[in-house]
């Protein structure tokens, strides 16, 4: 087994999506749509790199002689990576357009629509479950399945990295939705004017 291998394709593939984990948490803080528009389009490459990553995990295993974990490591981050791919970049190309539209106003201040679609759990949550997972992956790419006597460590890490998620999921979703409240201050001011 080539552990040195197994824990740099690992630590790689751990790296960037912790990486684009915290950008995704900070993307609702952006000062204004440039910063924003700016932001999403690193992520979106942060989201490139890590595919990139995912997919060079079993070429360069088949290239490596001997036995590799790095393969099993890279299952596990795999499968919120999935979502990442087929919910969380879509929603990023669509906030890079609209903060793009204020590409002839690059210092006006964010709307609060953006910065509450910014904030969408759908967007940090897939990425920050991916980072959590290749973390956990680490682990396994350094020793392989470790078997503590009286459980499965895997299983345990398997179980504290899901709560974590979740724990992350409603962290956004609370975010998102005090944003979004925001949102709807200003029409909720006018009918009150209007009445």
């Amino acid at each position: 087994m080539n552990i040195a291998v197994d824990l740099t394709l690992a630590g790689t593939l751990a790296g960037i999506w912790l990486a684009a984990g915290l950008l995704a948490d900070a993307l609702p803080t952006a000062r204004s749509t440039r910063e924003l528009r700016r932001r999403a389009g690193t992520l979106i490459l942060f989201v490139l790199a890590g595919t990139a990553v995912f997919v060079a995990v079993p070429v360069v295993t088949g290239v490596v002689a001997g036995p590799s974990a790095a393969a099993t490591a890279a299952v596990l981050p795999a499968v919120p990576a999935v979502v990442v791919l087929g919910t969380t970049l879509r929603r990023l190309s669509a906030l890079r357009r609209g903060a793009g539209t204020f590409a002839t106003a690059p210092r006006a201040p964010l709307p609060p629509a953006l910065r509450a679609a910014a904030a969408h759990p759908l967007i940090a949550t897939p990425l920050q479950a991916t980072g959590i997972a290749a973390l956990v992956g680490l682990p396994i790419a350094a020793f392989g399945m470790p078997v503590a006597p009286g459980g499965n460590l895997a299983a345990i890490a398997i179980t504290l990295a899901g709560l974590a998620v979740v724990a992350v999921g409603v962290r956004h979703a609370l975010r998102h939705s005090r944003l979004s409240l925001l949102v709807l201050a200003p029409i909720r001011r006018r009918a009150t004017r209007i009445g």
